[in-house]
């Protein structure tokens, strides 16, 4: 076998590696003898077929297949090994010719991290500010979940409840029909069809329309984007809503706890900030990490953005699947192609590697360290915030993995906080 490094560029390590002719025969040889004992030829008992006959059965293509599955892990192995590389990840290896056996082997190399001065950096948290608007906005919202909704004998209007028979159909085909729809006429509704909603204004109960709409090119159902749909529709009924006043009769019915409109007004105003902080908490941390990583110069193999987008991917497909959406109605739904989306993904996973690398490199340089202690209140902490089956879950973190998986999350939240306390503040000093 002679391999040569080719080159070592963007974290990797390019290597020729050309298997000498005896290599070769010897791994045909012991695919042979493993393909015989499974081949049925005619003629010949199983394992009994010479290898001529076996070539000839099964195709000379077939049995070099086999023997080069198995012939270039090893050859692999022991290439690394000969040129003293240590790989991080599995390579990626083309044959670029069969006589002689000649393979590539593209072989992702330790990232290298050159840390700036992070010490030199300095920032001020962004103070916390609350606005009378803010809450008053909550309580609106509130205040409209607590209303009531009674009949009225008017056309609509915007804003109201109507109870609708819709019968719709694209190109002579069925589309949208139910009887007795509880619908709210609200100004751009995108729901059933942008422009639904504008035709309603002004119907009587009892009364029948008829009105055409075009289905916008990004329809979720691919097959209908941008058709025609003819909908006849008849409002039965029409409500409007009822706000309750702003008392104390109301603070009592949002939670019995509040005995004043006072009381409710304060404790949405306290949750308010506390959600405001913990924003400008994460907003400062962000900050510091972005100017910790523009100070560094980081290269690492494309096999680790790779991998990060893999795992944006599996965590998008189970958001998907708990709304029952399945992932080729979802690229439906966005009009883009699977690689389109992974391309998509590619700026967020890289600066998420990158980001990952410079602050493991900063714990390493820090010296940040977890005790078992930290783990374990960490573990526990997460299976009593566990609404239900906290058995399976205990199972599931009593494992090496999850504690793995803990020390990293716990390692990076206390390098983060380091880098708070050098970068001269924190949400609770100065965001006040």
């Amino acid at each position: 076998m002679k391999v040569t490094r080719e080159k070592t560029e963007n974290s990797q390590a390019f290597l020729r590696i050309e298997m000498e002719p005896a290599e070769v025969e010897e791994s045909l040889e012991q695919s042979y003898h493993r393909l015989v004992r499974k081949a049925s030829i005619p003629g010949f008992r199983k394992g009994k077929a010479p290898r001529a006959v076996l070539e000839r059965y099964l195709g000379r293509d077939s049995l070099l297949e086999d023997a080069l599955n198995n012939l270039l892990p090893q050859a692999y192995d022991e290439a690394v090994k000969e040129q003293e590389i240590e790989a991080i990840a599995t390579p990626s290896i083309e044959i670029a010719q069969t006589d002689p056996v000649v393979f590539k082997a593209t072989v992702p190399l330790k990232p290298t991290i050159e840390l700036g001065d992070y010490h030199q950096i300095q920032l001020t948290p962004e103070p916390v500010e609350l606005t009378d608007d803010e809450v008053d906005t909550v309580i609106e919202q509130l205040r409209r979940q607590h209303a009531t909704w009674e009949p009225v004998e008017r056309p609509a209007n915007f804003d109201d409840l109507v109870a609708l028979d819709i019968e719709s159909h694209i190109e002579g085909k069925p589309f949208i029909n139910q009887q007795g729809v509880q619908y709210q006429i609200l100004h751009d509704q995108p729901f059933p069809v942008p422009g639904f909603a504008e035709h309603l204004p002004g119907m009587k109960g009892g009364e029948e329309k008829e009105f055409k709409l075009q289905l916008p090119k990004d329809y979720p159902r691919g097959e209908l984007a941008g058709k025609e749909a003819r909908f006849k529709v008849r409002v039965s009924e029409i409500k409007q809503q009822r706000l309750p006043e702003l008392d104390d009769e109301f603070a009592t019915s949002v939670n019995p706890d509040f005995k004043t409109f006072d009381s409710l007004r304060e404790r949405i105003s306290a949750n308010l900030r506390l959600m405001a902080e913990e924003k400008a908490r994460r907003e400062f941390e962000e900050r510091i990490i972005e100017a910790v990583v523009e100070n560094s110069q980081v290269e690492f193999p494309p096999v680790l953005a790779e991998m990060e987008i893999a795992r944006l991917l599996d965590q998008q497909m189970r958001r998907l699947q708990a709304s029952d959406i399945g992932l080729e109605e979802y690229l439906g739904r966005i009009n883009k192609t699977g690689e389109e989306l992974r391309e998509e993904l590619r700026p967020l996973a890289t600066k998420r590697v990158t980001s990952s690398l410079v602050l493991g490199r900063i714990a390493e340089e820090e010296k940040i360290e977890v005790a078992d202690a930290e783990i374990d209140a960490e573990l526990e902490n997460m299976v009593q915030s566990a609404t239900e089956n906290k058995d399976e879950m205990q199972k599931l973190l009593d494992s090496p993995q999850a504690r793995n998986s803990v020390e990293q999350i716990l390692t990076t939240r206390k390098t983060i906080q380091r880098l708070v306390e050098i970068a001269g503040g924190s949400i609770d000093a100065q965001g006040k």
